[in-house]
């Protein structure tokens, strides 16, 4: 696992933002982290914004974006809404590595989260990858700001 710090957390959102990351970067981990500093810079729209970067940034390292892979709407965002709750969590002054490291230790660094409330068939459902679909096992603690409104 990669240790973080302030300044590599800043360049990793920096690198998917201008699609510079290369693709093999592009973990779960360097997606949570990017989410994190995303959400404690550019706060404002990123339930609108955040999947065109996805997107992007996915035909930029020569993915696609269909109905069997490249961007997912309800995973992103479960995940965006996960980390803002995790983010108002946080004490103040912390920094983006130490954040990062915090984040990356709780149940959102393992990439089976989702299935917790998920079905496997509904999550990996074309319905959910194209749009937002609620969760079928369990309620999320936060939900997604366009659909909590």
């Amino acid at each position: 696992m990669t240790a973080y710090t302030a300044a590599n957390v800043a360049r990793l959102a920096e690198r998917l933002l201008d699609a510079s990351l290369p693709k093999a970067e592009w973990t779960h981990a360097a997606h949570l982290v990017a989410t994190l500093r995303l959400v404690r810079t550019r706060n404002d729209g990123l339930e609108r914004d955040l999947p065109g970067v996805i997107r992007a940034y996915n035909e930029a390292v020569g993915g696609v974006n269909d109905d069997t892979s490249g961007y997912h709407e309800t995973i992103t965002q479960a995940y965006l809404a996960a980390i803002r709750g995790f983010v108002a969590a946080l004490p103040a002054g912390l920094d983006d590595g130490e954040a990062a490291a915090r984040l990356l230790a709780t149940p959102l660094g393992d990439k089976a989260w989702p299935l917790a409330f998920w079905s496997r068939e509904r999550l990996f459902s074309v319905e959910a990858r194209r749009g937002w679909v609620a969760p079928d096992l369990a309620p999320l603690e936060h939900t997604p700001a366009e659909i909590a409104r």
